[in-house]
């Protein structure tokens, strides 16, 4: 085993995961009741500033975020640790690994919330931000889309986060 690869697979991994899930927390507990407050306020500025400057910014971290800390945390799991990628994703079925099937818990969470990414929350919000042509009807449940997208991706991160950490300390919840 390199060390020192493995130090820095799991670095990015680390930097890369705060990355993702702390601009999730921003959109959710910041960003999306900034923008309704905004819109509410008649008399002030609206959405505009956080929707045209801020916005694509932010997705853009945060997508690609998403796949450097899936990729990392794949190459850890094939690479370094005895698991496997493969025995991770099968939960550790015939193997009694109660460590194995936590860490794949983790992983499948992780994945999900990659999926919601770039599949849900991604696609609709160019539509919101107008990078792509849509009509307000469209706008309108591409904005729910991806906010519910949005808000299964911040109650996983509580699972996913207790799953990663349980299975790198070898505790059970």
């Amino acid at each position: 085993m390199d060390i020192d690869a493995l130090s820095l697979d799991r670095w990015l991994h680390f930097l890369s995961g705060i990355t993702w899930i702390g601009l999730l927390y921003y959109f959710n507990l910041v960003q999306m009741p900034a923008v309704t407050a905004a819109n509410a306020d008649k008399g002030g500025p609206g959405a505009a500033g956080i929707n045209k400057y801020v916005a694509p910014r932010a997705l853009l971290w945060f997508r690609w975020a998403a796949v450097v800390t899936w990729l990392s945390g794949a190459a850890y799991l094939e690479m370094y640790s005895s698991y496997g990628l493969g025995s991770a994703f099968m939960l550790g079925i015939g193997q009694n690994s109660l460590p194995l099937t936590t860490i794949g818990m983790g992983a499948w969470l992780g994945t999900i919330m990659l999926f919601n990414v770039w599949v849900l929350i991604w696609p609709n919000q160019k539509k919101v931000l107008g990078i792509v042509p849509a009509t307000d009807e469209e706008k309108g449940k591409a904005r729910r889309t991806a906010m519910l997208a949005s808000r299964t991706n911040f109650m996983l991160s509580i699972p996913m986060l207790s799953f990663m950490g349980a299975a790198s300390h070898g505790l059970p919840f």
